[in-house]
């Protein structure tokens, strides 16, 4: 069992909305942090369909217990809440009157957002599971997480391969086709491996949409059942313009290497390849995005590219930190280029090229070539940002 960085430390005092993706490992953690918990499970039909019937149960059975604010240890936990978002009225409810501390666990926000329903007045701390970093593997192994992805059956598994197809075809062609509120399955599953094949790239709805034989407007919408499911996320463009002209459109990344690995059929990544420098970009995205949640410091992210063709793979904050990500074994010059440019438009405290090289080292104009190692050790450590 691996020791997850987040914690919930919030939860001994709020309320908390506990989201992550399928299989990340969110009722692991759970039972592990809170094994003494009352815990509601949704994913029980014989759960479900009694609190569908009858919602009042949760605050009938607190009241029996004669839990309050000075007698309740645990949080309440309520496993995959937006199967049945009646329940946030009886939660609001316990909070108000009784003081209660809920974390209600999801893998889904779409229909909390979409559905006109109690979000507690706001009164609830939003806590997030990413799939697994780098600190957390004991003997991390790059190429095994390039190839099998970082969800933890995934990562451990012998046979990563029947694994991903089980959840790709299980998970996100049915449950999130489901969640796109439409007829159209095949146009969803075809927009399924455009996005995959499109991953880490520039977005462009119109293409996406002559590929899927859907509208553009259906692709954007397409993308946002992705983001609300937390399937993937939308990398934002820096847009604070001096001299050259940017490109504005967002790219997107799916939230793990594992629903790319299987929707695009790529084949095993071996260094070298450009599958490889693809996938080891999408996995910087990786530790940086679940770093910004973890550390508290939830800082931006975006990505800088010119009309002329420059680029900056990831700028963490206001300019501050500016990161490039190349996969090869000996930076040179050519690798550069994105990072100059940056630097001769804006200041910046750091600017960084993640690369396999052995060792770090550092260019006359201050630009650190670190070894991916060395950058996720100062990453995590509180040393880059």
């Amino acid at each position: 069992m691996y020791k997850r960085i987040q914690e919930l430390n919030l939860s001994s005092q709020e309320t908390c909305f506990f989201w992550g993706p399928r299989q990340a490992g969110k009722s692991t953690l759970l039972k592990m942090l809170f094994p003494q918990a009352i815990r509601y499970d949704l994913l029980l039909s014989t759960e479900y369909q009694r609190l569908l019937r009858e919602p009042k149960l949760i605050r009938e059975q607190c009241l029996a217990a004669e839990l309050d604010a000075n007698s309740q240890r645990d949080p309440i936990i309520i496993d995959e809440i937006q199967k049945l978002p009646v329940l946030l009225d009886e939660v609001h409810w316990l909070m108000e009157n009784k003081g209660l501390r809920f974390i209600l666990c999801g893998s889904s926000a779409r229909k909390l957002k979409r559905g006109q329903v109690n979000l507690l007045g706001g009164r609830a701390i939003r806590y997030e599971l990413y799939p697994l970093v780098f600190p957390e593997i004991p003997d991390f192994s790059l190429i095994k997480a390039l190839n099998s992805g970082l969800i933890p059956r995934h990562y451990d598994g012998d046979k990563p391969e029947r694994l991903i197809q089980s959840y790709v075809g299980d998970y996100l062609k049915e449950e999130i086709a489901a969640e796109a509120l439409t007829r159209n399955i095949p146009a969803f599953s075809r927009f399924l491996e455009v996005a995959a094949l499109s991953n880490g790239e520039i977005l462009n709805y119109t293409n996406i949409a002559r590929e899927c034989g859907v509208s553009s407007p259906t692709v954007k919408e397409y993308f946002q059942i992705l983001e609300d499911t937390l399937i993937g996320r939308q990398l934002p463009a820096f847009q604070k313009r001096k001299k050259r002209r940017l490109i504005a459109s967002p790219k997107f990344y799916f939230f793990d290497l594992s629903p790319v690995i299987y929707l695009t059929r790529r084949g095993k990544v071996v260094q070298g390849s450009e599958l490889f420098g693809r996938a080891f970009e999408h996995y910087m995205w990786m530790e940086i995005m679940a770093h910004s949640s973890y550390s508290e410091l939830f800082y931006p992210i975006s990505y800088w590219r010119t009309a002329s063709g420059f680029e900056v793979d990831f700028i963490l904050g206001d300019h501050e930190i500016v990161i490039e990500v190349k996969s090869t074994e000996l930076a040179s010059t050519t690798h550069l280029k994105g990072l100059r440019r940056f630097k001769e438009e804006y200041t910046v405290r750091r600017s960084i090229l993640v690369s396999l090289d052995s060792k770090p080292r550092k260019t006359e104009d201050q630009i650190e070539i670190l070894p991916w190692q060395e950058f996720l050790k100062q990453l995590w450590g509180g040393e880059v940002i």
